[in-house]
């Protein structure tokens, strides 16, 4: 059973200290320390409510070792991205992230662009039945262009970005378990920002949150930014 570690872990991840927790479930941080020591356990029905918290099944809470993903992590911290120009592509497939940044790098390649800076973030004008009944999801893939850039006899819009500052989290292996990484790292975003009062900023000139993927010494990382006032 995992249950100590994995709730330690999960609590971590929504930036709560033990005391928060406790004053969620009415329980003292001594009944939380226990818990995370596996010198206790919960109720059945404080165990579900915990699984709701935290958006996961009994069996991960039980038996899956989620800990092991805390090493996957970076801290926390808030950077500013400086004005930036950038072409842009959505595709709504079946796999519509591959299709979008094959179709970037491909402008990349008939722009002479070596080492293209390429990010993403979903596409959200995706019908319900696209989904259900198709599959289907939208991505937008971007490639920021270089100083001076001209894109040539491609078309499509340049849209400029003036500097602006977000709160930022790294993933390393992402695509190690990605339907958990991913979701989660901005799930921990989210939660640092409302236990700190920071304010999200969506606004028609700005990206309001997006991912960029690069490798360094033979290591995939992703950065997932999220815009903030």
């Amino acid at each position: 059973m995992c249950f100590g570690k994995n709730l330690q872990f999960l609590r971590k991840m929504k930036g709560m200290t033990q005391e928060e927790l406790a004053a969620k479930l009415n329980v003292s941080r001594q009944t939380i320390s226990k818990w995370e020591n596996d010198s206790a356990y919960p109720e059945t029905e404080t165990l579900i409510g915990l699984c709701a918290l935290f958006s996961c099944s009994l069996d991960q809470m039980l038996r899956e070792d989620m800990n092991s993903l805390d090493e996957a992590y970076s801290e926390i911290s808030t950077v500013t991205v400086e004005p930036m120009r950038y072409i842009r592509y959505a595709v709504i497939s079946g796999d519509p992230e591959a299709d979008a940044i094959t179709h970037v790098e491909g402008w990349a390649k008939r722009l002479n662009i070596e080492n293209p800076l390429i990010i993403g973030w979903d596409f959200p004008n995706v019908s319900q039945e696209q989904i259900n009944v198709f599959n289907m999801h939208g991505y937008v893939a971007a490639l920021v262009l270089e100083d001076g850039q001209d894109i040539g006899d491609i078309e499509t819009e340049i849209i400029s970005q003036e500097k602006q500052k977000y709160i930022t989290i790294t993933i390393k292996e992402p695509f190690d378990s990605p339907f958990t990484l991913i979701p989660n790292a901005y799930k921990t975003l989210m939660t640092h920002m409302s236990m700190n009062g920071i304010k999200g900023k969506c606004a028609s000139n700005i990206i309001p949150c997006y991912e960029k993927e690069y490798v360094a010494d033979g290591v995939t990382y992703m950065d997932i930014f999220i815009a903030i006032e």
